[in-house]
């Protein structure tokens, strides 16, 4: 068996959504101790903004005229299929930024959604077991005062669970920023209750993950 993990936090020592992560992994480890772990990491090799571009246009471009630019996307894009077609299961930790999709996860997704293999008519992913990972500064939910200001994880989910098909399970855990942020200290009660839960979350999450392949 193979777990796929990528990380897209910029702040790798501090990563609150790579500890939700780590969590997951143990409890995949724990059941699959000899098996691999394949890992990409966004912040220690951030995906270039102009290989998506290269990688889409080097349709229409005939073989024989591509660029080394096309040439190079194009192998990236199928390295990143690669990794999650091989894989078993996957493991993904993403956290909210500027309220919206990481600028690092978007590229990488968008590089590797060029390669045929996963593109919505392709099936290679379909029904495969994923964990997605999510944290968020403050806190997003019905009847704060941000309701509505989360722009990434309805993303996240929409092309992670309906675009390719997983079969995702979903751990978040908002108001990362409560200790960090001095306008947030009056959460802090809240706040850790969130992050028991969320953590919580977690280690069911990565039982769930590790154990719908030994059961299979």
């Amino acid at each position: 068996m193979t777990l796929f993990r990528l990380d897209a936090s910029i702040l790798p020592a501090t990563s609150a959504s790579r500890a939700l992560g780590d969590l997951v992994e143990a409890e995949w480890t724990a059941v699959h101790p000899a098996d691999a772990i394949v890992r990409r990491d966004l912040a220690a090799e951030p995906v270039p903004a102009t290989t998506w571009q290269n990688a889409v246009t080097a349709g229409f471009v005939p073989e024989g005229d591509r660029t080394d630019g096309h040439r190079a996307a194009q192998a990236l894009a199928a390295t990143f299929a690669d990794e999650l077609v091989d894989a078993d299961a996957l493991l993904f930790t993403v956290p909210l930024y500027n309220y919206g999709v990481s600028q690092h996860f978007k590229t990488w997704f968008d590089v590797a959604y060029t390669d045929p293999r996963i593109d919505p008519q392709g099936t290679a992913l379909q029904g495969k077991p994923a964990t997605l990972v999510t944290v968020l500064g403050g806190n997003y939910a019905p009847g704060t005062p941000k309701d509505g200001w989360d722009h990434s994880t309805a993303w996240l989910r929409r092309v992670l669970e309906d675009v390719w098909g997983l079969d995702l399970r979903v751990v978040e855990r908002p108001f990362t920023l409560v200790g960090v942020n001095p306008a947030l200290d009056a959460f802090a009660d809240v706040a850790a209750d969130l992050r028991r839960t969320a953590e919580d979350a977690a280690r069911t999450a990565g039982r769930e993950l590790a154990e719908s392949l030994q059961a299979a």
